[in-house]
């Protein structure tokens, strides 16, 4: 099972710079990466007027755009699925997926975290809190790094999650 590790926090904290550093640290370490990002809002990764765009307006229910580098795919869905699901339905071939959101979901978690934010952890332990990225020192009962230490933060998930391959994922 591909281990899920979700990177969560208040808007604005730096979950999208630690998680690029994040994937760029474990490439380097030779591993495959992964990337679930959640949006309440819903988005739009197509545009008006392009064929694949022409397609979902004609009323299909899925469009995949494809080339020789990329592919994408557009489906309409009846719920907001979980990473679970996600994992299970759409990822293949990678060691580690790396989530930002999903705040409640059951999978281990890094807030990230600003003290000019002025706003408390959404987070605790029992959350299945793994570690807190911040630009302060915080006691939540779990590793407290700086909000810059990517190579901390990739040595922790790696030896909870990627050295020893058949340790699973706690969900």
């Amino acid at each position: 099972m591909i281990p899920i590790v979700s990177i969560v926090g208040k808007s604005d904290t730096g979950k999208t710079t630690l998680i690029e550093k994040l994937i760029a640290e474990f490439v380097k370490r030779g591993y495959s990466v992964a990337t679930i990002k959640h949006n309440l809002r819903g988005f739009d990764i197509d545009h008006e007027g392009k064929d694949s765009w022409r397609h979902k307006k004609a009323g299909a229910r899925m469009t995949i755009i494809t080339s020789p580098h990329q592919l994408a795919l557009v489906q309409d869905v009846d719920h907001d699925h979980s990473l679970e699901e996600i994992r299970n339905i759409f990822v293949r071939n990678v060691d580690i997926i790396l989530s930002e959101g999903y705040k409640g979901n059951p999978f281990p978690k890094i807030e990230v975290f600003r003290q000019a934010l002025n706003r408390p952890l959404l987070c605790k332990k029992e959350d299945n809190l793994l570690a807190v990225a911040a630009d302060i020192k915080i006691d939540a009962g779990v590793p407290c790094f700086d909000i810059n230490d990517a190579k901390g933060i990739a040595d922790l998930i790696e030896n909870q999650f990627l050295k020893n391959k058949t340790n699973e994922n706690p969900v």
